[in-house]
């Protein structure tokens, strides 16, 4: 057994026997919840950032009863670019819960860090999102706009170009728009759930300071359809259908930034996703 398995069994054992502990604590206005896991690969909206190789991630989130609440959430990387050198990605969160009709309005900002990297990678995306039920369906629908930042600008027009190191545009601002939305229902008599997504992003068509894009072929859909299923306590598995409307040909200026690094294989192609994982 590799370390990165072992590791994530670790943190998913560890989580499971919280859940007993925090139940002798007293309950007080503010709330701690968190999770822990192993994904197969990690995708950002359709896109590997690890090289379409495994990832452990988790986070934990403090929530007041007045609906604000803060939170972070980290994962381990290999994607292209190297995002400035960095190998991890931690996202600090911050924002407000309220009732809105039979829905919840939850409104925020991600701030994208990635330590050991260039200050240049790091960016703010401020998000709305309402989600509710109908019937037996938990729908989500939300919005994350980035305003202009040097993460996000074009600095590089193609992949040649950031590889040669010599920038087209250094300290280039671009902005950054992802619309998504989210269904979810648990299969009647079972402990599956299925779930699907969809997205749509649009931004620069290019590469950023370190060769990396948040948005890297300026505009494209994302999609995913899959299933959980609840082992035992906070203990669930999943498999899940990941892909994009990115072609090889479209994303070819993008080389070599934006393939496999062991065999050049696109990193927005359609994969089977699975993971296990465990919340407290």
């Amino acid at each position: 057994m590799n370390l990165t398995i072992k590791a994530a069994l670790a943190a998913i054992s560890a989580s499971i026997a919280l859940p007993a502990a925090a139940q002798d604590m007293p309950k007080g206005p503010i709330s701690v919840s968190g999770s822990a896991g192993l994904v197969t690969d990690y995708r950002f909206r359709g896109v590997s950032q690890s090289d379409n190789k495994a990832a452990i991630q988790g986070g934990l989130t403090a929530s007041h009863e007045s609906g604000l609440y803060a939170s972070f959430w980290a994962s381990n990387l290999a994607g292209w670019g190297q995002f400035g050198g960095a190998n991890m990605e931690l996202d600090l969160v911050g924002g407000y819960k309220l009732k809105l009709g039979g829905g919840t309005l939850d409104v925020g900002l991600t701030w994208y860090m990635y330590p050991g990297g260039s200050d240049k990678t790091d960016f703010a995306e401020p998000y709305a999102k309402l989600s509710g039920t109908i019937g037996p369906l938990s729908l989500l629908g939300g919005v994350a706009y980035a305003p202009k930042q040097e993460a996000l600008g074009r600095w590089y027009y193609t992949g040649a170009d950031s590889v040669a190191g010599i920038p087209n545009a250094p300290g280039d601002k671009k902005d950054n728009l992802y619309l998504w939305g989210d269904a979810s229902a648990g299969v009647p008599g079972t402990r599956a759930t299925v779930k699907a997504h969809v997205g749509y992003s649009h931004g620069n068509r290019g590469l950023g300071p370190n060769g990396t894009s948040v948005t890297p072929t300026g505009s494209y859909w994302d999609w995913m359809a899959g299933v959980d299923y609840a082992l035992i306590g906070p203990v669930t598995i999943g498999v899940a259908y990941v892909d994009t409307d990115i072609t090889k040909r479209g994303s070819a200026y993008l080389q070599p930034n934006f393939s496999q690094v062991s065999n050049g294989k696109s990193i927005a192609g359609a994969r089977a996703v699975f993971s296990i994982g465990a919340s407290f």
